[in-house]
């Protein structure tokens, strides 16, 4: 059952990014009392997935967070796991924001301790995104976003193609940051993980350069 459920949050997930963005959503209707309700909701899903799993949370819960009646959660939303797409496809985009300067400069610590802090901050969201049900379909998201917004911003000349460093760094980036999560929250501070970020990343990129240089 848990993994047909899997199945099922993946697929609508990978729905819900193929047509819509955070701006496109259902939620964001003309009405300026429908917008203001839907930024409620996909806040109160964000601080409740902050003390909880999602299997945990109810919509009656999500509605009284939010401070909206129940009945208006169905106007935007037909289940928590389609809010929990809508979120997911906002903090793709805020996520990829903070991805970019590491793409541009591995060598940058800020950059590293930036992505680990937002991710940190996080925790029980990403953990659900990266590492839930749905992990596969977040994880090719995110790389097809890196990649447009990587080849508008790519170098002129570059030993290696745009796409395929991308597609490495973005990879082991999430490698990184999945197991990172499965890890008790006290057993790598945050600043130990984007250490880790910064060396392994950095690694794979002075190494691809040496190899382009022999």
């Amino acid at each position: 059952m848990k993994k047909k459920q899997a199945r099922q949050t993946q697929a609508r997930l990978c729905d819900t990014m193929a047509h819509t963005s955070p701006s496109e959503a259902p939620s964001s209707l003309t009405d300026p009392r429908a917008i203001k309700s839907g930024q409620a909701l996909r806040a109160a899903m964000l601080r409740l997935l902050e003390r909880k799993p999602l299997e945990q949370i109810t919509v009656r819960e999500i509605a009284a967070e939010a401070g909206v009646h129940y009945a208006t959660f169905f106007r935007h939303h037909p289940t928590k796991e389609a809010l929990l797409d809508d979120v997911a496809a906002d903090q793709i985009d805020r996520l990829v924001t903070l991805t970019l300067p590491v793409l541009d400069e591995a060598g940058s610590d800020a950059s590293f301790l930036a992505l680990a802090t937002y991710v940190d901050e996080h925790r029980s969201l990403w953990t659900t995104l990266l590492t839930g049900g749905a992990a596969s379909a977040m994880r090719a998201e995110l790389l097809r976003i890196s990649q447009r917004v990587a080849a508008e911003r790519a170098p002129t000349e570059s030993y290696i193609p745009v796409e395929l460093a991308t597609i490495c760094t973005v990879s082991l980036i999430v490698e990184i940051l999945s197991w990172w999560l499965r890890q008790p929250a006290e057993a790598l501070s945050v600043a130990q993980a984007a250490r880790i970020l910064h060396r392994l990343v950095l690694s794979s990129a002075i190494t691809g350069t040496l190899e382009a240089l022999a």
